[in-house]
């Protein structure tokens, strides 16, 4: 089959929408949110497809291939048993470098039109992807349709459009001259040609396979680069499945589907360090833990090194005038995956002598007791807790769940949750835990990233005590998320200038259908680059420019 140039040449009117959104930053997006949008037929085929899966080899005819890996369980019980090919990098790698000079030569345009035909059929799947990222992750299935469908599609079209639009301001060929006088001028033609720095590594994440590997996978692949993907041995599945959709583009397209190919690993073998250090590799995208982040970027010298890692998100509440509508907010954001998201917020800052609302004057106790109530409230039913909580990830969050008792006094405990339809699942309601940021540092064990869903509801001396305590936590421990509540401009502006001055993406007074924890692709940014919590952002001009260079020849006119 080969893919024909009307087929990519029809996706030139998405790219143009895609450039006009992010110019204006207002919302669009061309990936449904809603599973009924997929046609009558879609939620059972999708469903199919993905039994079809387990149980099997996941070929994908890549070289270099020496054995096969793979030991996914669901978070909600059930062993996935898929096998993927284990490589040799040394067969590999080459083979990869071997695909990039037609793919070099294919221009800006025409990448950006085969990365938006994957992306095309990727979501003509995503019934099948969002059982995939739904039994690898733990999200409910509502949230992986979404998060790892439509929302993840969004992220790495956004890529793309900002690769195409980095590498385009540069013209292709330009003729150069130079007067001099009374003799003739000085003149050159000269070719620019954008050039992929080499092969790239994403090393996949849990939690979010597709929404956080997406936008490195397809902003690589569309600056020039081939994109070797490693998966999170727990999360491979989804990846697995993007790896094998762009090979059959790419090779229908008449391009070497090694350009794209997937890396699994056995139990315990620790292959992204390995890769990490291969001097073909030139760029890698991680999403995971502050130590192995660190580790990366000062370690892999070779490499451009795009990192988002751990950081403590924080709300300051000085004041509001919707006080019911905060709870709210605050409430679902604290439950939304179990707290698994890099975006939840964790430590609410709340003055020791109340706060000023439009319910009246409450009291510290009663905002983190009133809060405690909105999380009770909002998970009292089981099957609406199963829709918000999803599972826990790993037993990992579990732990630190079940430990939070011990860092101070508990406002509101965690429940255990059964789902019906899957009662190996371990589904947990947040804990809310009382501190007072007046104690020793060095037991303040809410300064440090307590990922999962146990937060921190922490009395301070004041409200300007509270915005110099989220200076400290932004600039030592980074931050993807900081949020307030107040009335006062003056707290606004002083809110809005730690942010500014320590480089954190923050939210004002969020009392309705939007959440803290959330980002929009096109409009908001996803982290700043500018705090410890990540080295990027999802996704500006400075994620894809450094992912190819201008190579110019001159040659006389």
């Amino acid at each position: 089959m080969t893919l024909t140039d009307t087929r990519l040449t029809g996706h030139r009117a998405t790219l143009d929408q895609a450039l006009e959104a992010i110019r204006t930053r207002a919302y669009w997006s061309p990936h449904p949110e809603h599973p009924k949008a997929y046609g009558e037929s879609a939620p059972a085929e999708g469903l199919a497809a993905f039994e079809a899966l387990k149980g099997a080899r996941f070929d994908l005819d890549q070289p270099g291939t020496d054995g096969w890996a793979g030991a996914e369980i669901s978070p909600y019980g059930p062993e996935l048993a898929i096998e993927y090919p284990h490589i040799d990098p040394d067969v590999l790698l080459p083979a990869m470098r071997r695909a990039v000079p037609a793919w070099r030569e294919a221009g800006p345009e025409r990448r950006a039109l085969v990365c938006l035909e994957i992306l095309a059929r990727i979501s003509a799947r995503t019934h099948e992807f969002a059982h995939a990222v739904m039994h690898t992750s733990g999200q409910a299935f509502m949230m992986a349709f979404q998060a790892g469908g439509p929302h993840a599609q969004d992220r790495g079209l956004e890529a793309v459009t900002y690769a195409y639009l980095e590498q385009t301001r540069t013209p292709e060929t330009a003729d150069w001259s130079k007067p001099q006088g009374k003799r003739d001028p000085l003149k050159l033609h000269k070719s620019f040609t954008t050039a992929g720095r080499g092969i790239a590594l994403v090393i996949g994440c849990n939690t979010f396979p597709t929404w956080n590997g997406y936008p490195g996978l397809f902003a690589s692949l569309a600056t020039g680069n081939p994109v070797l993907v490693k998966p999170h041995p727990r999360a491979v599945l989804p990846l697995a499945l993007t790896v094998r959709t762009a090979r059959e583009v790419l090779a229908e397209s008449g391009f070497d589907p090694n350009l794209v190919a997937l890396a699994a690993e056995h139990p315990g073998e620790g292959i992204a360090k390995t890769l990490a250090l291969r001097p073909e590799i030139k760029i890698i995208d991680y999403t995971g833990s502050s130590s192995f982040g660190d580790w990366l970027e000062t370690h892999a010298r070779q490499a451009q090194v795009y990192t988002e890692k751990a950081g403590v998100n924080t709300v300051l509440v000085d004041s509001t005038d919707d006080y019911r509508g905060m709870l709210s907010n605050l409430a679902f954001s604290l439950s939304l995956y179990s707290g698994q998201m890099c975006t939840t917020p964790q430590n609410l800052l709340i003055p020791r002598d109340g706060i000023p609302t439009d319910a009246g004057h409450k009291s510290y106790d009663e905002v983190v007791n009133d809060l405690a109530a909105s999380v009770g409230g909002l998970l009292g039913d089981d099957a609406r807790a199963n829709a918000l909580l999803g599972a826990l990830v790993n037993p990992d969050v579990k732990a630190r769940l079940d430990g939070a008792a011990e860092l101070g006094e508990v406002a509101l405990p965690s429940r255990r949750v059964g789902n019906p339809d899957f009662p190996d699942a371990v589904v947990r309601t947040p804990v809310i835990v009382k501190v007072d940021a007046a104690g020793p540092e060095s037991e303040s064990a809410f300064l440090t990233e307590c990922f999962g869903p146990v937060s921190f509801a922490v009395a301070v001396d004041s409200t300007d005590a509270g915005v110099e305590l989220l200076r400290r936590t932004i600039r030592d421990r980074g931050a993807m998320t900081v949020g307030a509540y107040t009335v006062s401009e003056k707290t606004e502006r002083a809110v809005e200038e730690v942010c500014l001055e320590e480089s954190a993406q923050l939210s004002l007074n969020l009392t309705g259908g939007v959440y803290v924890n959330q980002t929009a692709a096109f409009s908001d940014f996803h982290g700043s680059g500018g705090n410890p919590a990540a080295n990027a952002a999802l996704c500006d001009g400075a994620f894809v420019a450094n992912r190819f260079r201008v190579v110019e020849v001159r040659r006389q006119a």
